[in-house]
């Protein structure tokens, strides 16, 4: 290297010394100012977030909701912090609102589905039509509710599967809610020689002697109809969710066993035919 390219190499890296030292010397209090800013920004965002988490737990209010005002709160004061920062950088933020801005109507538009379904659940959340371990139904989907999410309710049934349900599917729909429990109604049919009281009593005995019967609302036997087959008894009574088909069928057999030993005869469609001879 000759001493004419070296001389040139010195002169370039004493004009990038020079204008980095210019710099810092022009912005070090501003860049200063800047960081401890973001930092006292950050600390407030953290103690902001912390206080509304506090407040919400002391009103007992949904952890969901909790979790995201919290959330939302400590992203809202970093983007106000932020901005304070970049104007005293000397950055003008006004080009990146309004950019932020269109972005956020395109985004909006196109996330329709997913913004509507966040707006539904955090109306589930507040007004509480149901809590994870309701047993509700929806446009003919129910089950137990596992899980509410701010997009979607999640429910599981007895065989153990998982069935989303988007919030914006439940928030102004009929909704059944039966808490922990689920309704089963069951018709038998007895014969015109027996006495239809005497039915009534021993199957609401064997109802309120059951261990898997809800007895908080009580069970319902009754005539239900007059049939060509005989008297038809109906019977309604309450299970867990969870284990809803175990316990119908427990609750059947006992029913089944109780009208047996009391020589209750349950009558079965017979048809006669009669032949005529030429």
């Amino acid at each position: 290297m000759n001493e004419q390219g070296l001389d040139q190499e010195i002169a370039q890296l004493q004009n990038a010394y020079t204008a980095i030292t210019e710099f810092l010397v022009q912005y070090s209090f501003s860049i200063l100012g800047a960081i401890i800013i973001f930092l006292i920004g950050l600390w407030l965002a953290s103690k902001a977030a912390n206080l509304v988490t506090r407040i919400f737990e002391k009103h007992e209010i949904d952890i969901t909701l909790s979790n995201f005002t919290s959330n939302f709160v400590r992203i809202l004061i970093i983007l106000m912090v932020a901005v304070i920062a970049l104007g005293k950088l000397g950055i003008s933020v006004t080009p990146m609102v309004a950019a932020i801005g269109a972005a956020s109507l395109g985004a909006g538009l196109a996330l329709q589905g997913m913004l509507s379904n966040y707006a539904a659940g955090i109306t589930i959340i507040v007004t509480r039509p149901f809590i994870v371990g309701n047993t509700i139904e929806v446009k003919g989907v129910g089950g137990l509710v596992k899980d509410i999410h701010l997009g979607m309710t999640v429910l599981t049934n007895e065989e153990g599967e998982e069935i989303n349900i988007p919030n914006k599917h439940i928030v102004g729909e009929i909704l059944h809610n039966s808490f922990a429990n689920k309704l089963v109604e069951t018709k038998l049919n007895i014969s015109y020689q027996a006495d239809p009281q005497q039915v009534i009593t021993l199957l609401a005995k064997v109802l309120s002697d059951s261990s898997v019967v809800y007895q908080g609302d009580k069970a319902q036997v009754g005539v239900n109809d007059f049939n060509s087959i005989g008297i038809e008894i109906g019977v309604r009574y309450w299970v867990a969710t969870q284990s809803y088909y175990q316990d119908k069928y427990q609750t059947n057999a006992a029913l089944f066993k109780a009208l047996k030993e009391a020589d209750i005869e349950i009558p079965c469609p017979v048809k006669q035919i009669h032949i005529q001879q030429p």
